[in-house]
């Protein structure tokens, strides 16, 4: 079974195998693949519809230009909510025929971070720079570093992704 990942992100490659083998309890039948596809949003999103919408122009790309079984695309994202600012990331899932949209818990921010973020930076760069790090976003990302590692953002991904795929469970139940 050959799954495309919208992004070469060893994160959200290595996050898109282990969910998958443990929804489809499959060992070595998976070829994860990761490929450049465009989100068509900024960088760093800075709302959740931006941040949804990265996701889905993801897979719609691979789609477009990829033969596979599966489709995976994971954009993170910030918001500012009722309770703060938080960082979160949708996943958008298709299996070339149906389409499943989910999202991550939310990582509150600090408020400066935050406004870094405004101001036009990327949270990975804000967080290699307030925690002495080198390219933490290919690693735990800021939930690793603000969860004490006891979260990373390869286990928040596979969460999201594992409840996404919870519509190809049960598709009957959630088709007309």
């Amino acid at each position: 079974m050959k799954v495309v990942v919208g992004s070469k992100n060893p994160v959200k490659i290595n996050a898109t195998r282990a969910a998958l083998q443990q929804v489809f309890k499959a060992d070595d039948k998976l070829e994860v693949v990761g490929v450049d596809a465009p989100s068509l949003v900024a960088d760093q999103p800075m709302t959740e519809a931006e941040t949804r919408l990265g996701a889905v122009n993801r897979v719609k790309a691979c789609l477009a230009e990829h033969q596979a079984n599966w489709y995976v695309a994971i954009e993170g994202g910030v918001d500012k909510f009722t309770d703060g600012p938080a960082t979160f990331a949708y996943v958008a899932i298709c299996n070339g025929e149906h389409w499943s949209v989910g999202r991550s818990a939310n990582l509150p921010l600090p408020e400066s971070v935050y406004a870094s973020l405004t101001a036009g930076e990327e949270l990975g760069n804000v967080m290699d720079n307030l925690f002495d790090t080198h390219n933490i976003k290919q690693k735990g990302g800021a939930i690793g570093l603000l969860t004490n590692h006891l979260a990373t953002r390869q286990s928040v991904y596979e969460l999201a992704i594992i409840l996404t795929m919870a519509k190809f469970n049960f598709l009957p139940l959630y088709t007309d």
